[in-house]
């Protein structure tokens, strides 16, 4: 598995988690989930103000595979989304850590962030698979 970025914590649904220290948490989908999926061809974020608690289904990823649910892995409000990978979403294939983030939440439960896998868990999580 390629190097996983020091600064995010990861959820056992392949989500990776960027706390951005004012309170809110970008969002994405994990290299290794990306791989699994192949090309996204489609892309379906949550609304701007939806509520959502921790481990809600709030969007889908489609690939020329499958689809997969995106999960909240904190609880909070919708506040950002990535607009521009609804109409490219194979940004997400080619920054999967970067432009190809997804959904930005105002987390309400601070501690959900510490139950959150660490790089080196994540990594262990991934090659049990």
């Amino acid at each position: 598995m390629k190097e996983l970025p020091e600064d995010l914590r990861y959820t056992d649904t392949h989500e990776w988690v960027r706390d951005n220290g004012d309170g809110t948490v970008t969002i994405g989908i994990t290299q290794h989930a990306q791989e699994l999926l192949g090309d996204l061809v489609y892309v379906e974020c949550p609304q701007i103000g939806l509520r959502v608690s921790a481990d809600q289904a709030c969007g889908v990823v489609e690939s020329v595979k499958s689809a997969s649910d995106i999960y909240a892995p904190v609880a909070g409000e919708i506040v950002a989304i990535n607009e521009s990978i609804k109409d490219a979403p194979e940004q997400v294939n080619a920054e999967p850590y970067g432009g190809g983030w997804m959904i930005e939440i105002e987390a309400t439960e601070k501690a959900e962030l510490d139950e959150l896998m660490s790089p080196d868990d994540y990594g262990k999580h991934v090659a049990a698979q």
